[in-house]
């Protein structure tokens, strides 16, 4: 498959994901950027996304993070579902803020693959990092795309 076609197909699988999840559109979750094995989205930090604190919800900067763990996962067209996450969080954000999650698949096998997420602010700085494993069913994502995932291989941008 070409490079051109690797990103056509990353892009249906994204769409499919965020057009199908009614959390992103609540949050405002915006795609920026997909490719085989990598995803950035983003989102700007509302007053209603605040804790008790004045600071962006943890929940909130995890679910973005997971969004893009989603998309990476599924971007060389590879069904799976998260099996687990851990998450740091490394400094606050807070309302007005721009938070992205960028997303790289560091292994993708055949049953699980690796995933590491960091969320930055509009300034560059790391709010929180993730990373995820999920677990790979072993069939496409979208069974119409006429392609099949590779049985393992290392993803990267």
């Amino acid at each position: 498959m070409s490079d051109q076609s690797s990103v056509a197909l990353a892009q249906r699988c994204a769409a499919a994901i965020l057009g199908a999840d009614p959390t992103v559109e609540r949050l405002g979750i915006v795609l920026e950027e997909v490719a085989p094995g990598f995803a950035r989205l983003a989102l700007t930090v509302r007053p209603e996304m605040l804790n008790s604190l004045g600071h962006c919800h943890g929940g909130t900067s995890f679910t973005l993070a997971d969004v893009a763990f989603a998309v990476a996962s599924v971007s060389t067209n590879r069904a799976g579902v998260g099996a687990h996450c851990a998450i740091d969080y490394l400094r606050p954000a807070g309302a007005g803020d721009r938070l992205t999650a960028t997303a790289v698949v560091t292994h993708q096998g055949g049953s699980a693959s690796l995933v590491d997420i960091e969320v930055t602010d509009q300034r560059g700085r790391r709010i929180a990092q993730m990373r995820g494993r999920s677990h790979n069913f072993g069939r496409p994502f979208l069974e119409d795309a006429g392609e099949h995932p590779p049985q393992s291989r290392e993803a990267r941008p």
